[in-house]
């Protein structure tokens, strides 16, 4: 209902006006007419969403400046309309607010929630536009939520119907070097013997007045790392190796990688353990090269550019390389041992989940199914590596990604549309296709308004597991990490074999505050709607299970965050 000015009350069933037509003088000024109305301006009473079989019509009008005097030269037959439309008003008022229902019998809210666009073009570790905007909240009980729950419970038990956990076809090798012809032309079948990390040699054929790095795709399309390469530009030539007439530099790939996931602590994960001595990560935090980089991928909303060669990729692991190369050239065996003892990590938390890019050069998918997989191409060159996942409650998790990546117009309302949004897209997907097709689906991932994929952690850990032994996995989830860090970094010092600390370095690497929480402004939004979580919990339920029964450890049902 919306308010008017010099109007017309007609009480009217619900579905005789079921057009919303804003009347004139209102705050919503239109030049429609409804069509009920007769080019009048008028309010329409909606009770209940029930149609109402009252036979009288209650009709004022006012008139400009006239005066009680009018009122009182009205015909008799007019003014026992209007008392007896008054008495008949009043009952229906008093009998609904008497019997305690509030639904859409009062003037509707004038707060509106505009639709917020999704931002699938926002990758993991960039900034989102820091626009705030703070808008009411509605009433928990608000009978909206109510209404669609049946019907999203019912799409909820149409995709739980239907998954089923299949084991992928694995690919052969020569099919992946098809696919990276240069990569595996660059990266070596064999690395040096007394490197932790995957480290060799190979010839720099550049002079000495050349830019090592005026190519790299980093520096060209990004200035925040363009500060980064100046330090590497300036350790660069005094850790080449001459033999024969020849430069050689040390090239290495990660020893670890944490790959995942998003909005599950890994930014503090990472903060806190390149402060271990033996730990040195790429110069960029999160690289993002084998999901997105090495396919031209820099942001999807500005489509697909350049593809970045691997010896890009390379190139943020020189600072690295450098240290290790001291110790490999070290004449004593003490300065050898130490460095020698330096491991290399990478942090994309995009590693684990995110497979886009498949649909745009790989064509002989079967069934929707990608062929190729990141942990694919890393296995192929690091049969060895070390992989660290951290998890947390995925419904927590959905609502935490929201709130950092959504720009304007977020609430626990808003938020709740996105939601049942997305599943009704994902159950769409899953009546036609695999449940592993729709997980790695680039249109429903894209067309999602919030990440509803990423939290489905069993399928891309089992995808994993096809490849990588389960000894090479530590899996941690947030909820530990929060309640006690020093454990879960032990844990990690443990898993990577990495020497101890001293009581001071492990003071500041364990008090420490924790990295990338939750915006003070986001905090104030409050939690998300019961009836939201319950829906989520519903849906992620299957697939926690599926993990807890994988990992042999049922705190991954999260039944207590």
């Amino acid at each position: 209902m919306r308010h008017c000015i010099n109007c017309c009350i007609h009480l009217l069933p619900d579905e005789a006006h079921t057009q919303q037509v804003s009347c004139r003088g209102g705050p919503h000024r239109s030049r429609q007419e409804c069509p009920m109305c007769k080019g009048e301006n008028k309010i329409v009473f909606r009770v209940d969403g029930k149609q109402m079989n009252l036979l009288a019509v209650l009709e004022v009008r006012a008139e400009g400046n006239e005066s009680w005097s009018g009122f009182l030269r009205f015909k008799k037959g007019k003014r026992c309309s209007l008392v007896f439309g008054l008495i008949i008003m009043t009952l229906v008022m008093a009998s609904y607010i008497l019997s305690g229902v509030h639904q859409e019998l009062l003037i509707s809210s004038p707060f509106h929630y505009g639709a917020l666009p999704s931002n699938p073009s926002l990758m993991d570790g960039e900034n989102p536009s820091d626009t705030k905007e703070h808008h009411h909240q509605p009433s928990v009980n608000n009978i909206s939520y109510v209404k669609d729950d049946p019907g999203i419970k019912l799409i909820i038990n149409s995709i739980t119907a239907r998954i089923e956990f299949t084991t992928r076809q694995l690919p052969d090798v020569e099919d992946l070097k098809k696919q990276e012809l240069h990569m595996f032309s660059v990266i070596p079948h064999k690395f040096l013997p007394n490197s932790k990390s995957p480290c060799w040699y190979e010839e720099f054929t550049g002079r000495n007045t050349t830019d090592p790095y005026l190519t790299n795709s980093y520096v060209l399309y990004s200035k925040r790392f363009r500060s980064t390469f100046d330090a590497l530009r300036k350790a660069f030539w005094g850790h080449l190796s001459h033999a024969h007439g020849k430069h050689f530099r040390l090239r290495c790939l990660p020893h670890f990688y944490i790959i995942g996931q998003p909005k599950c602590g890994t930014t503090d994960l990472y903060d806190r353990l390149r402060l271990h001595p033996e730990v040195k990560f790429s110069a960029i935090k999160e690289p993002h090269w084998w999901t997105r980089k090495r396919f031209g991928i820099v942001r999807l909303r500005d489509g697909l550019r350049d593809r970045y060669p691997v010896e890009d990729y390379l190139d943020l692991f020189d600072l690295a390389a450098h240290q290790i190369h001291q110790g490999l050239q070290a004449s004593s065996a003490k300065e050898q041992s130490k460095m020698n003892r330096i491991i290399i990590g990478e942090a994309s938390a995009s590693t684990m989940w995110d497979n886009n890019a498949w649909t745009f050069f790989y064509d002989n998918s079967t069934d929707g199914e990608p062929p190729f997989l990141t942990q694919d191409f890393i296995h192929a060159f690091q049969p060895d590596a070390k992989l660290i996942v951290m998890l947390r409650d995925p419904v927590e998790r959905l609502y935490s990604d929201y709130l950092y990546f959504a720009s304007s117009n977020k609430s626990a309302d808003d938020f709740h549309e996105k939601v049942t949004e997305a599943l009704q897209l994902f159950e769409t997907c899953v009546l036609g296709y695999s449940l592993r097709a729709c997980v790695y689906n680039n249109t429903v991932n894209n067309a999602m308004p919030v990440r509803l994929q990423v939290g489905l952690y069993a399928v891309y850990l089992l995808d994993w597991l096809t490849v990588f032994n389960k000894e090479q996995f530590l899996i941690l989830r947030l909820e530990d990490h929060a309640s006690n860090v020093k454990y879960t970094m032990h844990r990690v010092f443990q898993f990577l074999s990495l020497g101890p600390l001293s009581e001071k370095q492990e003071a500041l690497m364990t008090k420490s505050p924790a990295s990338n929480a939750r915006r003070p402004e986001d905090r104030n939004l409050g939690p998300m709607w019961p009836v939201t979580q319950r829906l989520l919990r519903d849906f992620y339920g299957p697939f926690n299970a599926r993990l807890a029964q994988v990992l042999a450890d049922e705190a991954f049902l999260w039944k207590k965050t």
